[in-house]
């Protein structure tokens, strides 16, 4: 059944992608944050049930214990969702997606650990890829700031970069959070503590998508939540995915980890087909570098 979950992970998460981007409007000024308060609502229904469904005995401490990691997730989807609006899905995705490369060379750095000869390779092809990408940005067809001038442009095509390294941040503080030799998390065990950390995670986005969705109030944005059909498919597609990834990652975690990194080519595949995304043949090969490096680093722990 693992497989089954792992496939649906990837799938599931390259829908969520998708739904990002249709319901994401380069003219919705407060786009962005409509996308996290749907995201919030559905993260906290879900942490809820699982509250209400599992015995894991949760304590709401460790919702102030778990919140650096949270808002690094958090802040880090909030620049997603603001890229989004301006850059294709099939060009932000892959970027967004060397989080892992970055966590790489942060435990490498930080740690002291020992890249391998294709961790190397790999982290050399992806950037081989983003300086690719980067450079064709600014040329030809591709030059963005000529529809959005030089300013907007550049801040649009440095939020995939800023998501990468903030949830690359998240994913490192978690090897500390998820270890129960360091953890700060209280009341937890082998069984119950990535739950409890993903709980944590959950409430911590209910409570942001509370506060923003009060902050639009005051500022007067229209904001009706029945008519965000598209920013809440997006949400129910990432909390479900969140919901089948546990269960890939306990059955065969080596293997359902390089299937469910390749989920920047089912968001490619789905920009293509769904919204019609064009890129030129140089960008493609450029993407298809950094995508070959995420799958290799996917592999490694096999």
């Amino acid at each position: 059944m693992w497989l089954v979950f792992a496939l649906a992970t990837t799938f599931i998460w390259g829908l969520a992608e998708l739904f990002y981007k249709k319901g994401s409007h380069a003219e919705e000024k407060y786009g962005h944050l409509k996308v996290c308060v749907c995201v919030g609502l559905v993260m906290g229904i879900h942490a809820v049930f699982t509250l209400l469904t599992q015995d894991i005995g949760y304590s709401f401490t460790n919702l102030i214990k778990y919140m650096p990691v949270s808002l690094c997730y958090i802040v880090s989807m909030a620049f997603s969702f603001f890229g989004v609006r301006f850059i294709e899905e099939s060009i932000s995705d892959p970027i967004e997606n060397t989080s892992g490369g970055i966590v790489c060379l942060m435990c490498a750095i930080l740690l002291g650990d020992k890249l391998s000869l294709p961790a190397i390779i790999a982290v050399v092809l992806i950037l081989i890829g983003i300086l690719g990408v980067g450079f064709l940005e600014g040329k030809g067809e591709t030059d963005r700031s000529k529809v959005l001038g030089k300013r907007m442009a550049m801040v649009a095509f440095a939020m995939p970069f800023c998501y990468a390294i903030l949830d690359a941040l998240g994913t490192f503080l978690d090897i500390y959070y998820l270890d129960m030799a360091t953890t700060p998390l209280i009341n937890v065990s082998e069984a119950s503590i990535e739950n409890v950390a993903n709980t944590s995670y959950e409430l911590s986005f209910a409570l942001c998508a509370l506060i923003l969705f009060i902050f639009m109030k005051i500022k007067g944005v229209k904001f009706e939540l029945p008519k965000q059909k598209d920013k809440f498919l997006a949400a129910i597609c990432e909390t479900g995915g969140q919901f089948t990834y546990v269960y890939a990652m306990s059955g065969n975690g080596a293997i359902a980890a390089p299937i469910i990194s390749s989920v920047c080519v089912v968001s490619l595949l789905l920009s293509r087909i769904v919204l019609k995304e064009k890129l030129t043949s140089k960008q493609y090969f450029y993407i298809a570098l950094v995508i070959a490096g995420i799958i290799i680093l996917g592999t490694l722990d096999i």
